[in-house]
């Protein structure tokens, strides 16, 4: 499979290999930041007026690239826009100034009830229509493109007239907003619905791919559980290299949200990322 090579639509940078980072590893991170190219945020942990949170932050934006990754945007929901939590996050991001803000593509909550889940939305032209609207007046509000995440599914709507690829295009595309691909979510989605990871990859442009994620997850006895709590399993190691084929050089990160390894397992899982992307990357170049 020849690897494609594209222009980018916009100017944000490469930033190598990451971690997410968790307070888990803040003193170890601290000691031993070599291996580790940059760090990715949860937002709201960090969307607070001071005190010991921003303190480390502040910390690690000396020594690292950072960027943003918030949970609860939820920019697919029929509840207008929270404009609390965006004024916050408009602040977080001017006081670190990161490589660029990330959020998912779903919706969380309706009438005001936070469900603390990433659902996924029906892929229909309505919702593509609203999902649009909504990322161009967040932009608009933060004054920068945004990163929309592809997650992991359970259930699937009867009215979608889209697939979750041609859909996630779509909102690229008419919105000008970028992609965070989330390799190990493509592979539980299409094993949880039965269709092809591969087609998925096919099916994203690649001048839209910012970022990838890695991760683990749980085997269930029905489906696959996007965990984050476990080490990237093969499947998704295979995955990602056809990624690597198809998007070329993008910055690539581990994440884990439960069940912490130490800091050296998870920069071995790094460093096995690089060394699969990297021949790739040299032999396409």
């Amino acid at each position: 499979m020849a690897m494609q090579s594209a222009e980018r639509s916009d100017a944000l940078p490469y930033l190598g290999y990451g971690l997410g980072l968790r307070v888990e590893h803040y003193e170890a991170l601290r000691a031993q930041p070599s291996g580790v190219d940059w760090l990715e945020i949860v937002s709201e942990n960090y969307m607070v007026q001071g005190g010991l949170p921003l303190t480390w932050l502040d910390r690690f934006r000396e020594r690292f690239p950072l960027v943003m990754h918030g949970v609860s945007m939820s920019i697919g929901s029929t509840d207008p826009l929270d404009d609390d939590y965006l004024a916050r996050l408009v602040t977080l991001a001017r006081r670190i100034e990161p490589a660029w803000v990330s959020d998912h593509l779903c919706w969380t909550g309706v009438q005001g009830v936070n469900l603390h889940d990433l659902m996924p939305l029906p892929y229909t032209e309505e919702a593509l229509d609203h999902v649009v609207a909504r990322v161009q007046q967040v932009q608009d509000r933060l004054k920068r493109r945004i990163l929309l995440e592809n997650v992991s599914s359970y259930v699937s709507y009867a009215d979608s007239q889209l697939t979750e690829w041609e859909f996630l295009a779509e909102v690229a595309g008419r919105a000008d907003c970028m992609i965070l691909l989330d390799i190990n979510n493509v592979h539980v989605s299409a094993k949880n619905h039965g269709f092809s990871a591969l087609d998925y990859l096919h099916g994203i442009p690649v001048s839209r791919v910012q970022q990838f994620h890695l991760a683990g997850y749980e085997q269930g006895e029905r489906l696959i559980i996007d965990t984050h709590d476990a080490p990237v399993s093969n499947a998704v190691w295979d995955l990602y290299t056809e990624a690597v084929r198809r998007f070329g050089r993008v910055s690539t990160m581990i994440e884990r949200d439960d069940h912490f390894p130490p800091l050296a397992e998870l920069k071995a899982e790094l460093e096995h990322a690089r060394m699969l992307a990297e021949p790739l990357l040299r032999d396409a170049a």
